[in-house]
Order: structure tokens, then sequence, then C-alpha cells
């Protein structure tokens, strides 16, 4: 009996906690905009884009302070914060695409993060990559422009999905 209880103990110390952590819930904790451009490629993984687990939040939080408040302290932005653009970036990319959409033959999704723009999901069309990438980079704001996009399925995927 003493050792039954001692496995059910054990149990619950050591396997429950791995559980729950494996299924931590992921949020856009940091409000980034997140948004599907396309839709056009079936069955392609939609990415992990702005959702962490609340560890990572954690561990992301310092780095988002320091990296926001940097780009203003060195003059390279005109706003406190570079994560302050990213609304605005987010609003002229769909306004760029609202009446003629070139990667409408695709499926993406656009993260926006500290002036930086990723695009991530699945196309037939190997020349993308750099066709939106400079699409991106030319709105207002962008600073970088980062393009992982699945043109193989039998490839591995270039960039986190979610479960």
């Amino acid at each position: 009996m003493a050792r039954n209880r001692f496995v059910l103990l054990l149990f619950i110390v050591l396997v429950l906690p791995l559980q729950a952590r494996a299924e931590a819930k992921r949020d856009n904790w940091f409000h980034d905009p997140f948004f599907q451009i396309s839709d056009a490629v079936p069955a392609c993984p939609m990415p992990v884009g702005p959702f962490v687990t609340e560890d990572q939040r954690l561990t992301d939080a310092h780095h988002r302070a320091e990296r926001g408040t940097t780009c203003w302290l060195v003059g390279k932005c005109d706003r406190p914060n570079s994560y302050a653009y990213d609304q605005d970036i987010a609003s002229a990319f769909k306004a760029g695409l609202k009446d003629n959409n070139p990667f409408a033959d695709s499926t993406l999704w656009v993260t926006v993060q500290g002036r930086v723009v990723y695009i991530e999901g699945c196309a037939t069309d190997k020349g993308m990559t750099q066709k939106i990438e400079a699409f991106a980079r030319a709105l207002p704001y962008v600073e970088i422009a980062v393009a992982k996009i699945l043109f193989d399925r039998s490839a591995p995927l270039p960039y986190p999905a979610l479960p």
C-alpha cells in the first residue's frame, strides 16, 4: 500500500507538471499584428506567429523593452518605441493588397514585430519570396522583411507552426 502511494506521488510530482507544460496556452501577449493575406494553398500549416507561452512571454519581455526603446535612443525612430509602428505597418500592408493581391495564389500569414515583418506560409511560385519581401520593405516604417515560405510539400517546414 505504501509503495502504491509512493508511485502515485512520484507520478504527480514528475509527470503532471510535464504534461501541463506541454499543453501550455499560447497567446498573442504583446498584441502584435498577425493576419492572413491569402488562402489558396490547401492544408498549409498556420505559423506560430506572435503566439507564445507565458514562459516565452516572460523571457521576451526584457528583449522587447530594450529593442523597442533602443531604436528611439539611437535616433532611428521618432516614436519612443519601435513597436509603436506595428499597427501602421499592418494597416499599410493590408491596404497595399486591397485592390490587387499579387500573392493571392498562396497561403500566407503576416506578423509585424518592432518594425520587422515576417511572412510565413505556402506557395508554388519560388520567386515569391523576393517579391513579397520587396513589397513589405517598400512600406513606410518597415526596417526588415523576412519571408519563410514552403514551396515543396515534401520539404521540412521553414517556420514553426501551431499544433
